[in-house]
């Protein structure tokens, strides 16, 4: 059921990317994961990008709904999954849960983003199923 990756999921990808960087160029390293949720939010939508924040998406395990199961940060576009992070490193486990929740989802292209390092682009990890 996953969608793969095509081209207008890739471009979506680039300019997600280059909303992150705009946040990130103005508001730089050390502030809480939500303070940049909220700010990506606004250059999305000022970007005419639509997404969902912190949307509540269930699972089925054994045959039984589990109703908001879990929350994802970002969804954009109903294609991509944004999983943000304001930490000192980005571990193995955080990259498990993004491709959990691309599994889970049906997604197939996620970006895993830590907004706490000084050059943004060596916190973007592109995760794909």
């Amino acid at each position: 059921m996953h969608q793969g990756i095509d081209e207008s999921l890739d471009a979506l990808a680039k300019e997600v990317v280059d909303a992150v960087f705009q946040v990130h160029t103005a508001l730089g390293p050390g502030l809480l994961e939500s303070a940049y949720e909220t700010c990506l939010a606004i250059e999305l939508r000022r970007r005419q990008i639509p997404f969902h924040t912190q949307k509540p998406l269930s699972i089925v395990y054994r045959d039984v709904t589990v109703e908001s199961a879990f929350r994802a940060d970002l969804i954009v576009g109903d294609r991509l999954l944004l999983e943000l992070k304001s930490v000192d490193s980005l571990l193995p486990l955080h990259q498990a849960q993004v491709l959990t929740y691309l599994r889970l989802t049906g997604l197939s292209l996620g970006l895993l983003i830590n907004f706490n390092t000084p050059k943004i682009k060596d916190g973007i990890k592109r995760l794909a199923l």
